[in-house]
């Protein structure tokens, strides 16, 4: 069984995730919780987690602190950020420390699910590896693998909120095909449903439809500008002509051809 480590201040979403999951038939049981990172850190060695869900806004010791002074003790620690802040600094940092996931609150019990369904795979995986490396020969070291992701984000971006920097992301980047949510997603470093969900409480959209209007603003141009369809389609990352027909009649109520008349 996985030890999993509820840290948060409210004790109404400590019960609540406790009560949300069949933690046995997910290999796993929930050994410990905490009101504060400090609490945490004091009772981590008699716990010992595998697994740790770490609100990023509690008294005396927040999460981002807690992750970096409990990952130095414990480096294979799954650490999963659990936040209602829109500050993407806050993201940024814990970005750059080895945290598994950042999810946004109130949090969706099947996003949980898949994320648990991850860590499970991943502890799996690290306890296979440390098997086989007992197994080799000192003069044959395996290869450490290091889960510490890089910061994704650029500095340029620094003082811009999470939802600022994706549209800036997808202006700069419409006319590539392959820009969708999962890219962008692995791009800021997020998980899919949590940039879903957060692009669309922000603007209103879902992030397919706000890129579909982005590449068809800039489609109106082109087909004023007197280009081809197929040109223009290509222009705005959208490679199949039949599709970019579909997608320009829907946003202009006329065909590219008609437009262009």
């Amino acid at each position: 069984m996985y030890r999993v480590m509820l840290i948060d201040d409210e004790r109404s979403v400590r019960k609540l995730m406790l009560a949300s999951f069949d933690w046995e038939s997910l290999g796993m049981e929930v050994v410990g919780e905490a009101a504060s990172g400090i609490e945490a850190i004091n009772v981590i060695d008699e716990m010992k987690p595998d697994i740790a869900f770490v609100d990023i806004a509690m008294p005396f010791m927040n999460g981002i602190e807690f992750t970096e002074v409990a990952t130095k003790r414990y480096p294979d620690l799954v650490i999963i950020i659990m936040t209602a802040y829109d500050d993407f600094e806050y993201a940024r940092k814990c970005v750059s420390l080895p945290v598994f996931e950042y999810m946004l609150k109130p949090m969706v019990r099947n996003e949980v699910l898949e994320v648990l369904e991850r860590v499970k795979k991943r502890l799996d995986d690290n306890a296979g590896k440390k098997t086989a490396q007992k197994d080799v020969s000192p003069e044959n070291p395996v290869a450490g693998n290091d889960e510490r992701q890089e910061d994704p984000a650029s500095d340029i971006y620094s003082e811009m909120s999470a939802t600022d920097q994706i549209v800036k992301y997808i202006t700069q980047n419409y006319k590539d095909p392959k820009l969708n949510l999962t890219s962008a997603a692995q791009h800021f470093g997020f998980s899919s449903s949590y940039l879903s969900r957060k692009f669309k409480l922000d603007t209103g959209k879902n992030f397919i439809e706000y890129l579909t209007e982005c590449r068809m603003q800039k489609a109106v141009e082109l087909a004023e500008k007197g280009f081809k369809m197929y040109k223009a389609s290509e222009e705005v990352g959208i490679p199949d002509p039949n599709y970019f027909g579909k997608c320009f009649k829907k946003y202009t109520g006329v065909s590219y051809s008609e437009y262009g008349k």
